[in-house]
């Protein structure tokens, strides 16, 4: 298959890197070490319309990361694989499933990542299947399984607290999916076999394959700065510029306040498969790929805690697909996109072009082994009306019981909207039970 694996290309690029004369081959076992989590999750839909069935799902997964030591000068590998079951709770009726949490399926496995990578000095080479941390393009761990990509991708740290990225993707990994493909969450399930649910599904079934993404970013944190600015061409699709940062006044008090400032744009033209396929955004197509957002973000420490009160806006691209919706192949209906004013169900990548506010405050307890979040987020848009979200969430640390041990819940109530934003435009709470367990 085309790009089976990226770890060719990162070999080709290191080979000439290794020395023989530092480690030997048996570090690559004796080195290396074995972790994972244990994660039992119980998601809940509940709709106020009595036209849409209440939908439930519960699924154990075991994830396992194996990584090796360090041989020939910096060479090494690394293997995930990961594996859901629902243990037979999952209705026979499909629209009573959550699919988003690990499909339709009674259970489901994958290989998550297995690369080839050298590091050495600064300098970091990894190809293969792998888990991506980017602010577009990440691993979307709010479900079982987290999402991974077959790429290349170079890390070189001139600094302690500098990174500079390059990064080729070739096919991904959703969620739910069983292997890696060619397509992202604007593909409809089942695309070319791939068991991808939970996904936006705009395009049509005879779409052409997607070709994957090329990125470049920098990361810069030191002390009261935290910065970073990325560029993507997702082939095809649209190319983004993106930046954040944020600075913190260290006041040597219980108060530290700080400001986060971002900013986005988007475009995309002739090749767009988007556009030449007409497909509709919130209802409505184009004939190019514009986007453009920015944001803030203000608030202070407090002691064991934080509040804050953020704003996002999306300006309204006339001609353009969803009149200037955010082209975000990996984050679209996921909800793990890095705007301020993103909820736990959705944001302004979900909802289209528009203002959102959101405040936020959240409590350590008990030698920070509680903590407690409450949110609540305003939406205001052209395309998908007006909603605003209510958000709980409580974190408790049960390292006193068993190291390692978690249990979390999260509680979201969608109110609002239009264009069927919420089902029967009616209220929507979601609930995620989690409890997850590191080894």
């Amino acid at each position: 298959m085309r790009h089976q694996l990226a770890a060719a290309l990162a070999l080709g690029i290191c080979a000439t890197a290794a020395h023989a004369d530092s480690g030997s081959f048996n570090d690559f076992f004796d080195k290396g070490h074995i972790d994972g989590e244990l994660r039992l999750y119980n998601f809940d839909r509940l709709y106020d319309t009595p036209h849409t069935p209440d939908a439930h799902a519960l699924s154990l997964a075991a994830l396992v990361n194996l990584q090796s030591g360090s041989v020939w000068g910096g060479f090494g590998a690394g293997l995930s694989f990961a594996t859901a079951n629902a243990l037979g709770t999952n209705s026979d009726n499909i629209a009573k499933v959550d699919t988003s949490l690990m499909g339709p399926n009674s259970s489901i496995g994958a290989f998550t990542q297995a690369y080839l990578q050298y590091k050495r000095d600064g300098f970091l080479v990894r190809g293969g299947y792998q888990y991506l941390n980017t602010p577009w393009m990440g691993n979307n761990d709010s479900r079982v399984i987290p999402s991974s990509y077959n790429a290349a991708m170079v890390d070189i740290t001139p600094d302690k607290d500098w990174h500079i990225y390059a990064i080729r993707t070739f096919e991904w990994k959703s969620r739910t999916s069983t292997g890696m493909y060619s397509d992202n969450l604007y593909y409809p399930s089942r695309y070319d076999g791939d068991s991808m649910y939970g996904n936006n599904g705009s395009l049509p079934s005879t779409a052409p394959k997607a070709d994957g993404t090329w990125a470049a970013g920098t990361t810069y944190t030191h002390d009261a700065i935290k910065a970073q600015a990325w560029y993507y061409n997702f082939i095809d699709f649209a190319r983004m510029g993106y930046a954040d940062g944020t600075y913190t006044l260290k006041t040597d008090t219980h108060f530290d306040p700080f400001l986060s400032l971002q900013y986005l744009t988007e475009n995309g033209g002739n090749g767009n498969i988007l556009v030449d396929t007409h497909t509709k955004l919130f209802g409505v197509a184009g004939t190019r790929v514009r986007a453009e957002a920015w944001g803030a973000d203000l608030g202070t420490s407090i002691c064991d805690g934080r509040i804050d009160v953020a704003y996002n806006k999306l300006s309204n691209q006339s001609g353009a697909v969803g009149e200037g919706a955010i082209i975000s192949p990996y984050t679209s209906n996921y909800a793990t996109d890095p705007l301020f004013t993103t909820s736990m169900i959705r944001g302004l990548v979900e909802q289209g072009p528009g203002h959102a506010w959101k405040a936020r405050a959240q409590y350590s307890f008990f030698d920070k082994k509680l903590q407690l979040v409450a949110a609540y987020a305003k939406y205001t848009t052209d395309l998908r009306g007006n909603s605003h979200d209510l958000y709980f969430d409580i974190i408790y640390n049960m390292d006193g019981v068993l190291k390692g041990l978690t249990l979390r819940d999260r509680w979201e109530r969608s109110t609002g909207g239009t264009n069927n934003l919420n089902p029967g435009n009616e209220a929507f709470v979601y609930n995620r039970l989690m409890i997850t367990y590191k080894f």
